[in-house]
């Protein structure tokens, strides 16, 4: 079996999901199980209708309600215009979701329900049930004996129920089973990425751009030979070619690179996809729906890659955190103490520098910080600076770049935070830097080290 995981824009037109579909008709003698997210700009409308329930506007909700509807009730007519039998099928799925959030939506209207988390999680995850079932019965329209399966069925996590924490060893005991029960009268699965049933019974999600998460773990679980993301790009590039020109596309990379540029601001993969891929050496290939023929990007073991630069990337809203002790204290009781609070309020740490007076680090721009900062006031002075950004160079043992790099960038001179990370070899080089100017000095950063050549 393999996965076959397909993003927003992947399945967000009636040209976009015939073209999907085919490319799944062609890995039909590999048992897909097809992973699917909501239809591009579904997921905005859902938040859009959680933000208006929450403000009490029953006509912005109603409004973006009867937005969602139309949207998948025109794309099944699109795409099953002579098959009256499934395309009622799609139009009965579609309306008896949207009914359900249209009743959810006039409970909480009428007082009858509190918006809270768990509710949020309840309607942001109708947008990957609209487009599996919808693309489940064109699947079938066209000749493709086609199962469609719950993800809650085995995507069971914590009690977060907008940031959902999977629960590997149940998942792993019951996706198979469901898989290949599926499997029994059909050629394909589908299913949706991102949903989950946290451990009190209720309806979860594993926050956004969690789909790719779920194709790698049902990847893990099932053992697949391989999993493969399909986005709108050719595969990983050396940069975001939203903000740097002439980008190369990476033919190849390993599990930790791959890792790295996801942590570090590449927005290819969910940060968290690499992981289960990982643990079961399951390779994972970065491939264009837009370009089916493309060649893309492979994700293997680091001894099949070749020492190099990958990757520039880099994040835009980055926090400075400064902790110090006013009285002489051990070092390793304050980092012990500080990294104690940042774990009790959640909070995920980038890059870390230590002085004998000063504990630095890094963090995205989040509320948990707040919280934090306040825990680590009761034992040492702390405070949080805006306006950040950071720049991280990937790829396979580069640490003698790091003065090299300095060089080229006088915002690098001055960086008040830079960071080597290792892991079995070197694969980041980052440094920290105003917000200001930072888009200018990646492409200066990417054009060093790249040039114009075709890597």
């Amino acid at each position: 079996m393999i996965v076959m995981k397909f993003g927003g824009t992947s399945v967000g037109s009636r040209e976009a999901v015939e073209r999907t579909v085919g490319i799944v008709r062609g890995r039909l003698q590999e048992r897909p199980v097809v992973v699917v997210s909501a239809m591009s700009k579904v997921t905005d409308m859902l938040y859009a209708i959680s933000d208006a329930l929450e403000a009490g506007d029953k006509d912005a909700a109603d409004l973006a309600l009867a937005e969602l509807r139309q949207k998948h009730l025109e794309t099944a007519a699109a795409l099953l215009p002579s098959d009256p039998i499934w395309r009622e099928e799609a139009y009965s799925r579609i309306s008896d979701i949207c009914d359900s959030l249209q009743n959810f939506a006039d409970e909480v209207i009428g007082g009858h329900l509190e918006m809270d988390k768990r509710r949020k999680a309840i309607i942001d995850s109708k947008g990957e049930y609209l487009s599996s079932n919808m693309i489940c019965c064109y699947m079938n329209s066209v000749g493709i004996r086609t199962e469609w399966v719950d993800a809650r069925e085995f995507m069971l996590t914590d009690n977060d129920y907008l940031q959902g924490v999977p629960d590997m060893h149940e998942i792993e005991r019951r996706c198979p089973k469901v898989i290949d029960a599926a499997f029994a009268a059909a050629e394909a699965v589908i299913t949706q990425g991102f949903v989950c049933k946290t451990a009190d019974g209720s309806e979860g999600v594993l926050g956004r751009g969690g789909s790719d998460y779920s194709a790698s773990i049902i990847g893990m679980a099932i053992d697949a030979s391989r999993i493969e993301i399909w986005t709108d790009v050719d595969g990983v590039q050396s940069a975001d070619p939203r903000k740097v020109s002439n980008t190369r596309r990476i033919s190849r990379i390993s599990f930790e690179e791959a890792a790295e540029m996801a942590a570090y601001g590449a927005k290819v993969l969910h940060p968290k996809t690499i992981e289960p891929a990982v643990s079961k050496n399951i390779p994972v290939m970065v491939l264009n729906s837009m370009n089916p023929d493309g060649q893309g990007t492979v994700i293997l073991q680091s001894a099949f890659i070749e020492d190099g630069v990958r990757s520039v990337s880099s994040k835009e809203n980055i926090r400075l955190v400064r902790v110090s002790q006013p009285v002489m204290t051990a070092v390793s009781e304050l980092l012990t103490a500080t990294f104690a609070a940042l774990a009790e309020s959640r909070v995920k740490v980038d890059l870390v520098k230590v002085t004998p007076r000063e504990l630095l680090f890094t963090t995205d721009s989040t509320d948990y910080i707040a919280a934090a900062a306040q825990r680590i006031s009761a034992f040492a002075k702390v405070s949080v600076e805006d306006g950040y950004a950071q720049i991280s160079v990937i790829g396979k043992n580069i640490s003698e770049l790091k003065l090299a790099l300095k060089a080229a960038s006088a915002q690098l001179r001055n960086s008040p935070l830079a960071s080597v990370a290792q892991n079995d070899s070197y694969v980041n080089i980052s440094f920290v830097v105003p917000r200001a100017g930072v888009r200018e000095d990646v492409q200066k950063i990417h054009t060093y080290l790249f040039g114009r050549e075709e890597r």
